[in-house]
């Protein structure tokens, strides 16, 4: 019996539900949840409740979830086209380097010698055509990719570290391949489809609209309505107050419902990749910029249109009137602070590039915030003066 989505977690008990919805919150931040891993102390539990989660995920969400007693593997739908959404770790050409390393490992074996790997992989980017040039940045890159890979648990360093391979002497390392991981990481959520034929059938099977803005919900902070094409801002729009009691009983999410659209969190902050109002200096300037930013608009969408040149502007009155509160080294070069400010709207969906400027969300009227100070450059203190003796060392001994 598969799993009812208005309450996939119909006919469990309390405890039994609430165990649920704690391995899928964790198997959406780890879908990849092994032994010694991030919350791997879990994976007995998720095991225990395979089928479950299992129905629950494909019911609500479209997922596909392999679990074993070895690992549970969640096959995500992943961020699309999102640029804010990756791994802080890797460049460009460190994803390149994850990719080309795992094809390289397809055909080494359990176990291979770290040179040995490197030629592999600057073979396999040879063959696909990409350009490699063995240089300190080159090979920081490909660092970078294999400690990915070894955080995920696809590969490890039984003898010696893939650091050895920066600097002018390359040192040896043994690299172990855990082959059924990284057989699960290769594959992918439509692996079972046979044909071109069966992928389409797939993709226009029933339940492509409820997953997609589901998916939305549990994956974003903030999901508009205008963002929506028009089938699926319909069904949220009818599905927001049962969706709202779905998403807080299996997966621990409130929602606030408003009429651009819905905003999403997480009270345990366990999903929250990007913390905010936050306590660095680029995070306390970002929320003290809100309110200044957020001007009257005539957009449909509730946003509002901020040029490049305001955001810089406001950024620099903060700076200016509040000199104490920063911590110089941030406040130093301007500009990097104003991109710095806007990279950080933009990983929490609070902003979006438009032409020359952003697009600031109307969830960011959530933040609307007063400084506990009034601006030092506005602060005038008199100066203070010790009021002058009754008396003076030259008058007479009598009029003392």
């Amino acid at each position: 019996m598969r799993a009812d989505a208005s309450d996939p977690l119909a006919g469990l008990s309390d405890i039994d539900a609430a165990n649920v919805a704690r391995c899928a919150k964790v198997l959406l931040r780890h879908p990849l949840l092994r032994p010694g891993g991030p919350d791997g102390d879990l994976l007995p539990m998720a095991y225990r409740y395979r089928t479950a989660l299992q129905e629950m995920f494909a019911a609500l969400l479209g997922y596909r979830l392999v679990v074993e007693r070895r690992f549970a593997r969640l096959y995500k739908a992943g961020p699309g086209t999102d640029p804010t959404r990756g791994e802080q770790a890797l460049s460009p050409r460190g994803y390149a380097y994850v990719c080309l390393t795992m094809a390289a490992l397809t055909g080494v074996g359990r176990q291979v010698l770290l040179s040995r790997l490197v030629a592999d992989v600057r073979a396999t980017a040879s063959e696909a055509g990409i350009a490699v040039v063995d240089d300190i940045t080159d090979r920081r890159a490909l660092t970078a990719a294999l400690r990915h890979l070894i955080a995920l648990g696809v590969i490890s360093e039984t003898d010696g570290t893939v650091a050895g391979l920066i600097g002018e002497a390359p040192a040896e390392a043994l690299i172990t391949i855990h082959t059924d991981l990284l057989g699960q990481l290769l594959a992918g959520s439509l692996a079972e489809a046979d044909s071109a034929e069966e992928l389409v059938a797939i993709a226009a099977a029933p339940g492509q609209v409820e997953h997609a803005v589901r998916r939305r919900l549990v994956e974003n902070p903030v999901t508009l309505h205008a963002d929506l094409p028009a089938d699926e801002a319909d069904w949220l729009l009818r599905r927001q107050r049962r969706e709202s009691v779905v998403l807080e009983r299996c997966f621990g999410l409130i929602t606030e419902t408003r009429a651009e659209g819905v905003a999403v969190t997480d009270p345990e902050e366990y999903l929250t990749d990007v913390v905010f109002p936050g306590t660095s200096t680029v995070a306390r300037i970002a929320l003290l910029a809100l309110p200044e930013l957020l001007d009257e608009t005539d957009r449909t969408d509730g946003r509002v249109p901020v040029s490049a040149a305001r955001l810089r502007e406001v950024c620099a009155n903060l700076v200016e009137d509040y000199p104490a509160a920063w911590a110089r080294q941030a406040t130093d070069d301007l500009e990097t602070l104003v991109a710095s400010i806007a990279d950080l709207l933009t990983r929490l969906t609070l902003a979006a590039p438009d032409d020359d400027g952003w697009l600031i969300s109307p969830a960011a009227h959530r933040w609307l915030p007063q400084p506990d100070d009034t601006p030092a450059r506005n602060t005038v203190t008199p100066v203070q003066y010790a009021p002058e003796p009754g008396w003076s060392l030259f008058d007479e001994e009598g009029e003392l």
